[in-house]
């Protein structure tokens, strides 16, 4: 998935067709003259934050990280909410961090939605079955059935995780910031209830010690800090219930912004965020759950313990 998936028209066609040819030049690998066209579209329409965002690519993919920054910017002060992910770009340039703001996920998902399981497919997503894996394995070695009574499924998707779990959680409720997301969702009828909303926020509005399960699968690659998220998740746990989540990782120390956009997490700081919460790690494996390019993504499958 690509930050430059939104490119909504100029209403000008001869500045739309300018940002098509540029788009093409971009594929083909010739990021500067796709530069020279977008900036004579953004002349013509100074005011368009896609044409804006995509010069600000181009430069980039160009060498030139001043005049990309500037490009960014300007995206950025006509897209007040960025739902394109100019701040992501400008702390990737700056080597920074930056929260993902609300309005970029939920954006990136709600186009994505359609296509979405044919494109993990594609790119052989592990996710739900290393979930229910370590699950199984978490609850053998806790001596305790493979079996939840209530489970909250946090970044749900169309509910791929959901769907492989179905048979060990009585009652499931999903939340996702992409309305398109739970329409997709709710197709597969495995939940009880689905919400459109942040995580932590619908965390938060829960009461404590409400729920036995809470999983993620390729969700917390969208979160900066992992603490808040664990922090709720305990709260709303039970004594004696579990969270499982997959993560993406690095081989450097605390948490990085990838060229996708997404944050990795390293080993470390995870398991330091999952004790922080004061939940105890069953279980944190090197696992991939994606491959790009070709390539597996690093990361890891964790399962945590909120004690009795």
């Amino acid at each position: 998935m690509s930050a430059g998936l939104l490119v909504l028209s100029s209403g000008d066609p001869l500045v739309d067709r300018r940002i098509e040819w540029a788009r093409a030049l971009m594929d083909e690998g010739n990021p500067g003259d796709a530069a020279e066209l977008l900036s004579e579209a953004v002349r013509r329409a100074p005011g368009y934050a896609s044409g804006w965002f995509l010069l600000g690519e181009a430069r980039e993919a160009g060498g030139d990280e001043a005049g990309a920054k500037r490009a960014f910017e300007e995206a950025l002060s006509l897209d007040e909410e960025d739902r394109l992910g100019a701040a992501l770009r400008l702390a990737r340039l700056d080597g920074a961090l930056a929260t993902m703001s609300e309005a970029y996920v939920r954006t990136l998902f709600d186009q994505y939605a359609e296509r979405f399981d044919t494109a993990l497919a594609r790119l052989d997503y592990r996710g739900p079955e290393l979930i229910d894996r370590a699950l199984a394995e978490a609850c053998a070695a806790l001596g305790r059935p493979y079996a939840f009574a209530r489970g909250l499924d946090l970044g749900c998707g169309t509910g791929l995780v959901a769907a492989r779990l179905n048979d060990h959680v009585g009652a499931m409720e999903g939340v996702d910031l992409s309305p398109n997301m739970i329409a997709r969702a709710r197709r597969r009828r495995v939940y009880d209830a689905l919400a459109a909303g942040e995580m932590v926020a619908y965390l938060a509005e829960r009461p404590a010690r409400d729920v036995d399960l809470v999983f993620a699968g390729d969700a917390f690659c969208y979160l900066d800090d992992l603490g808040p998220v664990l922090a709720e998740a305990r709260r709303v746990l039970e004594p004696g219930g579990l969270v499982a989540f997959t993560d993406e990782t690095h081989e450097g120390e605390g948490v990085l912004l990838r060229e996708t956009l997404r944050f990795a997490h390293a080993p470390a700081y995870v398991r330091e965020r999952v004790e922080g919460a004061g939940l105890t790690l069953v279980s944190c494996a090197q696992e991939w759950t994606r491959r790009e390019n070709g390539a597996p993504v690093p990361g890891l499958v964790a399962v945590a313990l909120r004690e009795g």
